[in-house]
């Protein structure tokens, strides 16, 4: 994998293992963590109902899997894609973990906490904020999946 992949092949990595997700029957929501010198560290999707695990979101699963391959806990230099809008306690993780940069795709109105909900990282009490980008062209794609997985369920 080339490690001057951009910000739209990064998340390419990420759809795929939204649909992977979906394909499992999980939340289609995929993410891919890049390491400082732009190598993959970990890419995977939801695994909430595989794991029997409420914490399994796929930003969760690849932070825990780059602190491992990293031998650290603090994440500085990665960046962090997400195919959705992290939720609050995935936003709280970001923040601890001190990615620097998160890019993602489609906007959660719902259950988002970066521009949406608790603006997480606009909080006093944050103590770290990434910086923070959109993938749109990747937007619709994203939100194209979650809709689709939704509407089949909702029959």
């Amino acid at each position: 994998m080339p490690k001057t992949m951009d910000d739209a092949g990064f998340m390419a990595l990420a759809l795929a293992e939204a649909e992977a997700a979906a394909a499992r029957g999980e939340v289609p929501v995929g993410a891919v963590l890049a390491g400082p010198d732009g190598a993959v560290l970990a890419q995977t999707g939801n695994r909430i109902l595989e794991r029997k695990d409420p914490t399994a979101h796929a930003e969760l699963l690849a932070l825990r899997a780059g602190a491992k391959a990293l031998g650290n806990e603090r994440l500085v230099g990665c960046t962090l894609y997400v195919t959705l809008e992290p939720c609050a306690m995935c936003a709280g993780a970001i923040s601890l973990a001190r990615v620097t940069k998160l890019v993602f795709a489609a906007e959660d109105p719902k259950g988002g906490a970066v521009l949406h909900g608790p603006l997480f990282f606009a909080q006093a009490t944050c103590h770290h904020r990434p910086q923070v980008s959109r993938c749109l062209p990747e937007a619709e794609a994203s939100s194209q999946l979650l809709k689709d997985f939704f509407r089949v369920r909702r029959k």
